[in-house]
């Protein structure tokens, strides 16, 4: 009697993932790669620079290589994020992924109950800070007024070149810390379609997922990451010239829209009649091409599946 093999219940042993960064070139990592090592981490990826630091090409690059089941391992969380909304944004992309997150000096661990806890406790003190700074700017500037002075930055009011200066640097900082915040969001999509896809195609299937972005403010935000070495250049390149493919996509879901009840036959014989071409050649259309283009018109939101 043949022997049968019974499957292991145990799920399989997680990944660790180390990831060491130290603040200047003449520092070394070797302490926190000991530690890491001494809590199983499988590989160990190490990077220069400082915590206020936005480009962090190591770390990007492990983002995107961690896959489900992962546990990324830092020594301290100082060591990953720049400030607890940053911190918050990063574990909460991981964790739509099916990654989790550990801290080995601070009570956070994603895979666990506990350590869920105290991520949490660590929102509700990110939001109540915000809230106390939006409080005390609103009450500075109500006392401003009481005593006659305007509110806000006077050098900004005598359009002092310094203080433009300074706002404007502040406000590029944000932006990009906002797109660095929010990329594990977005940018994966951007990087499964470009650029083989228009960007008004890759704007459609971000809009159908729940995020607002035009093309415009898309295509400049790529343009920062590539130039900060965030993102690929490859993703700027120019999509394939597909005129006719895209205009027979759009007239297909435009004729399923008109009358949900048509088959695939019925609007391969409406294409007949309006004497469009096969878009692989053949003087007639057949259902499996009305299939592929209807296929493709849901994955890009034009018709609902």
């Amino acid at each position: 009697m043949a022997r049968r093999e019974i499957p292991d219940p145990r799920p399989p042993p997680q990944r660790l993932i180390g990831y060491a960064r130290v603040s200047t070139d003449e520092q070394l990592n070797d302490a926190q790669v000991d530690e890491l090592r001494a809590a199983g981490c499988h590989r160990i990826h190490q990077e220069h620079g400082s915590g206020a630091s936005l480009a962090r090409p190591i770390l990007s690059k492990l983002m995107r290589e961690l896959v489900a089941g992962d546990v990324l391992v830092v020594v301290r969380l100082d060591r990953l994020a720049r400030s607890v909304s940053h911190l918050l944004a990063v574990i909460e992309g991981l964790e739509e992924r099916g990654v989790h997150f550990r801290s080995l000096r601070d009570p956070i661990d994603t895979s666990t109950p506990q350590g869920m806890f105290s991520l949490q406790v660590l929102g509700a003190v990110a939001q109540l800070e915000r809230a106390l700074v939006a409080e005390r700017t609103k009450a500075g500037m109500t006392a401003a007024k009481a005593r006659g002075r305007l509110a806000g930055n006077p050098g900004l009011r005598e359009r002092r070149p310094e203080a433009l200066r300074a706002v404007s640097a502040a406000r590029n900082r944000a932006y990009l810390d906002e797109l660095i915040s929010s990329a594990q969001t977005w940018l994966p999509t951007v990087r499964q379609l470009r650029p083989q896809h228009s960007w008004d195609n890759v704007v459609r299937i971000l809009t159908r997922k729940g995020h607002d972005w035009t093309v415009e403010r898309l295509r400049r935000a790529i343009h920062r990451m590539v130039r900060e070495k965030l993102a690929e250049p490859e993703l700027l390149g120019r999509s394939p010239r597909r005129p006719r493919e895209d205009n027979l996509m759009k007239l297909v879901a435009a004729i399923a829209i008109a009358d949900p009840d048509l088959s695939l036959r019925d609007i391969a014989a409406q294409l007949d009649q309006m004497h469009e071409r096969p878009p692989r050649g053949g003087r007639k259309w057949q259902p499996s091409s009305v299939r592929a283009l209807l296929d493709e018109a849901r994955r890009f939101g034009l018709v609902r599946p």
